[in-house]
């Protein structure tokens, strides 16, 4: 059976990078082609493939080429790298529902898919963003990318941890204090845990002087927005497979002791 959810998971995640990379060439490669465009007034420059640039050459030579155009960054790059991450996450996501489900109360397949998918945007992606946004091109020391880089990662790694406490926290409660207010018990926990991290983690400011803040912000809200687009697929569209695979497990169950 879990073989058959990954198969599902992973048919659902390449489904939610085609609409994220369908959200991400409208909203989003437009403010990476602004971000672009500024390079050159700014006071550092970085390398279009990860954002962070190496500086120019000195004494005026011309920059070399980029090994990949544009054009395929945004167009076939930009899809490839949304569907094979759709399928991963996809995949992963099954994984995770087939440990959780029936698991966290009574709730039915598409009910614990919703659930579990708004816990992981949440944890995954809201949370460390908060902290540490994504940036467009033109923003970002490349001197400092390997530091930004582990402390993005650890706030992520202890937001999945602490999310996990909270949901066991709020389980073993359940039974004495009913879901709702043990459900608020574990939210509360886990609103602290990042409250305290968020405030001890150091803070990284790498915008230029002389940024757009528009840019700035359109290029997070659309980066946020890709994320809810894959998400929201991925637990709708799971939940629904996931409950007719196992309806139809049950059903031939019921066929087979008959």
């Amino acid at each position: 059976m879990v073989g058959s959810l990954l198969l599902r998971g992973m048919l659902v995640g390449v489904l939610a990078g085609l609409l994220a990379f369908g959200f991400a060439r409208i909203f989003g490669e437009p403010q990476v082609d602004r971000a672009i465009a500024l390079e050159g007034t700014l006071g550092h420059s970085h390398d279009h493939g990860d954002h962070d640039h190496a500086a120019a050459p000195a004494g005026g030579e011309a920059e070399e080429p980029d090994l990949v155009s544009r054009e395929t960054q945004a167009g076939l790059g930009l899809l490839i790298g949304a569907v094979v991450y759709g399928a991963a996450i996809g995949g992963l996501f099954a994984l995770a529902f087939a440990f959780t489900y029936g698991r966290v109360g009574r709730l039915d397949a598409r009910a614990t898919a919703a659930l579990l998918a708004l816990g992981a945007f949440l944890a995954l992606v809201v949370v460390p963003g908060l902290k540490y946004p994504a940036n467009p091109p033109a923003v970002g020391n490349p001197d400092t990318i390997g530091e930004r880089t582990a402390l993005f990662f650890l706030m992520l790694a202890i937001s999945v941890a602490a999310l996990v406490l909270a949901v066991r926290l709020a389980l073993g409660l359940a039974r004495r204090h009913g879901g709702w207010s043990a459900g608020l018990i574990g939210g509360a926990v886990y609103i602290a845990i990042i409250a305290v991290v968020q405030i001890a983690l150091p803070v990284v400011n790498d915008v230029p002087e002389g940024f757009p803040a528009d840019l700035l912000w359109d290029f997070r809200i659309a980066s946020l927005g890709m994320h809810a687009v894959l998400w929201t697929t991925i637990g709708l569209g799971f939940g629904v497979l996931a409950e007719r695979a196992l309806a139809r497990r049950a059903g031939g169950r019921l066929a087979f002791s008959r």
